[in-house]
């Protein structure tokens, strides 16, 4: 089983997985420093004999050549919503200056190509343009005679550009869709889990329960003027109860999973919590509990007692499971209002935290976190699994206590 919550971003190998560069956390100002910047390149730099770069003064760039870098440089601003049209603004403004001293906006060129291929579609239209990008270039290099070679240089790193833009766009959507699969499995395990436990409720249990009420409504007729068999009528109801409970029993025996069955005992509540921490510390993770505050004496629903034993339970396996026996973990209940607020932090420095990161970005989520969230769902409240920013894991669930109390 996966512990981790479903991938949020799209993490770069070698990076950590929380890293995210000025051009995600700040597009639009990322955006206007890379067109200001591309402008002033252009402007400034221009290609000296041998080969090298020089600097030259904008007083020796015209008026109207100076404006058509102004358009391109601008139009790059938009490059992530129009990036075909952005393409076409660059590629026009260039057309002019091939063959001259000021054909220098193939930077500009190179940036616009790879906004087409990271975010715009693969369509005839875009392809065109790109083929008419690198058309200009080869024209170019024939109008100032440059060697082939180093116009197939150039065609190369244009291709690259766009091609990188492609790879990136297509991991991207690679991502988004594995998050669509992973949620779908999640739902079609909750649906079948439900559809199979009803089904089974209903074909085992629900025959006898009809017959209760039928022979109990029977008595009830004839209970005023004929006793005996009303009698008889409640005696059939005793005998169809007894059925129903044994078939019941055996239903759930059938659902308990092998290592818990024999065990008909009491359900587990939040008192039985220190036995569990007992026995989770005897397999040797360090693991302490901060009971809740503030109405911590209030009795609590049956149902939400079970269902906190179980997430608490669930979560101190998950972080033995993944992060091995020398992790610290901590369990914390608080009573907030109407609410029991159960988290569960660790600090994951077990043997086996780096298979935990590997898998979430591969893997699908396993049935314990479907499982918990679905405990807290059924109750009305919420659960939330996830890494933590410093390393570990933090597992909190809310569960509403509104009801009556067990």
């Amino acid at each position: 089983m996966n512990r981790t919550a479903l991938p949020s971003g799209l993490p770069l190998p070698g990076l950590p997985s929380g890293f995210r560069g000025p051009f995600t956390r700040r597009p639009r100002t990322a955006d206007a420093v890379l067109a200001a910047v591309m402008f002033l390149l252009t402007v400034f730099v221009e290609e000296a004999p041998g080969d090298t770069l020089a600097l030259r003064p904008v007083t020796d760039v015209p008026l109207p050549v100076l404006l058509l870098f102004a358009v391109a440089g601008a139009a790059l601003y938009r490059r992530r919503r129009e990036p075909a049209a952005v393409l076409v603004v660059v590629l026009a403004a260039w057309a002019p200056t091939l063959g001259s001293s000021y054909a220098t906006m193939g930077g500009m060129v190179v940036v616009a190509l790879y906004g087409v291929g990271k975010y715009a579609g693969a369509t005839r239209g875009n392809r065109l343009a790109v083929a008419a990008a690198l058309a200009a270039l080869v024209a170019d290099g024939l109008l100032d005679s440059v060697p082939w070679g180093d116009i197939g240089f150039g065609v190369l790193v244009m291709a690259g550009a766009w091609y990188i833009g492609r790879r990136l766009r297509l991991r991207a959507e690679r991502a988004v869709q594995l998050r669509y699969e992973q949620a779908a499995e999640a739902r079609r395990i909750v649906t079948e889990e439900r559809s199979h436990i009803a089904r089974e409720l209903h074909d085992v249990v629900a025959h006898r329960v009809s017959m209760m009420t039928v022979q109990a409504g029977a008595a009830r007729m004839v209970a005023a003027h004929d006793p005996e068999e009303a009698r008889e009528a409640m005696a059939a109801v005793e005998e169809a109860g007894r059925q129903a409970l044994d078939e019941l029993r055996h239903l759930l025996g059938v659902l308990r999973p092998e290592a818990d069955r024999g065990r008909l005992g009491p359900q587990p509540r939040l008192d039985d919590l220190p036995r569990l921490v007992e026995q989770v510390r005897e397999a040797g993770l360090d693991v302490s509990v901060v009971p809740a505050g503030g109405g911590a004496g209030a009795a609590l629903p049956a149902r939400v007692e079970l269902s906190a034993y179980r997430i608490v339970q669930e979560a101190l396996t998950n972080v033995l499971k993944h992060s091995g026996p020398r992790t610290r973990a901590e369990v914390r209940l608080r009573r907030d209002g109407g609410d029991l607020t159960i988290e569960v932090v660790d600090d994951g420095r077990g043997a086996a935290v780096p298979s935990v990161s590997a898998g979430a970005h591969g893997g699908v989520a396993g049935h314990g976190i479907v499982g918990m969230r679905e405990r807290a769902l059924l109750l009305g409240g919420s659960l939330d699994a996830g890494p933590r920013p410093g390393g570990g894991f933090r597992l909190t669930a809310r569960l509403p206590t509104g009801g009556e109390p067990a």
